[in-house]
């Protein structure tokens, strides 16, 4: 079940309905003109930058409400950033999770580094896995924790960690602990729980290195996206590459969708890199 739909696209904006909930929001990429203008006037809320950072309610916004995307429950809440607590281009890439994970009919380690609200754990979660969620932020790791809830998942064995993820990487290397499938979406820029300064370009390379080395002797996969200009799937494909053993690796374009009039809307990329 999907609760998620794109509606339009264009003049640097898109339209999207979460659930009964339908937002405006900034999407530089958007360069061509929308399909359907009148359509935009259904809006509940807008968000924008251009005088700080402001929602502007047209409609009653409510403070949070739940959806279903691909088959994972989530509360969504309207932040500072203009973000809601879920990121739908992500969803394809909890399919091939789900999928992959419940192919592999052994037991599966499964490792979500920058994880955010927890989509992909909890999709790796419902295929069996047991998981690793880490966040640096307390606020979005207890946000994980309750979408858990909502998916009846609160009893899955998933760790659930606040922490830097170099410093945490390099901890599990020390112990010894290994993980079949690992997912990472590192930032362009953020911080570590203790203020510790992550900048993708300086960081990403020893980051991988850590990943490999935490890898089992039997892994599955590992998925790496990223929302920084520059670091289109190419260059993800060719980090993965040259950084992990040898295995099949592709790569593509996260994308929006909605109705088949409706154009699809990259927003962000993948290289994944896994057993053929």
């Amino acid at each position: 079940m999907n609760e998620y739909e794109l509606l339009d696209s264009g003049n640097g904006e898109k339209l999207e309905r979460f659930g009964n909930v339908v937002l405006r929001r900034p999407c530089a990429q958007a360069v061509w003109r929308p399909q359907k203008p009148l359509l935009w006037e259904s809006a509940h809320a807008s968000f924008d930058r251009s005088k700080g950072l402001n929602w502007h309610q047209r409609k009653a916004l409510p403070s949070q409400w739940t959806i279903t995307v691909e088959g994972v429950r989530m509360k969504l809440s309207p932040t500072d950033f203009g973000h809601l607590g879920v990121f739908p281009e992500t969803r394809k890439l909890w399919k091939w999770l789900r999928s992959t994970i419940t192919k592999a009919q052994r037991p599966v380690n499964f490792l979500n580094l920058f994880a955010y609200s927890g989509g992909a754990t909890l999709a790796a979660a419902q295929a069996g896995a047991r998981c690793c969620h880490l966040d640096a932020s307390k606020g979005m790791v207890e946000w994980a924790r309750e979408n858990a809830v909502l998916n009846d998942l609160q009893d899955k064995p998933i760790r659930w960690i606040v922490d830097d993820v170099k410093k945490f990487l390099r901890r599990e290397v020390r112990r010894g602990r290994t993980y079949d499938g690992i997912l990472l979406d590192p930032p362009s820029f953020g911080r570590g729980k203790k203020g510790e300064l992550y900048k993708i370009e300086a960081d990403l390379i020893e980051t991988l290195e850590l990943v490999r080395d935490v890898l089992s002797d039997a892994p599955l996969f590992v998925i790496l996206t990223s929302h920084t200009p520059g670091f289109s799937p190419i260059v993800l494909q060719n980090l993965l590459t040259q950084l992990l053993p040898p295995a099949e690796v592709t790569c593509g374009e996260m994308i929006l969708t909605g109705a088949a009039d409706v154009f699809p809307l990259p927003n962000g990329n993948w290289a994944r890199w896994h057993q053929a």
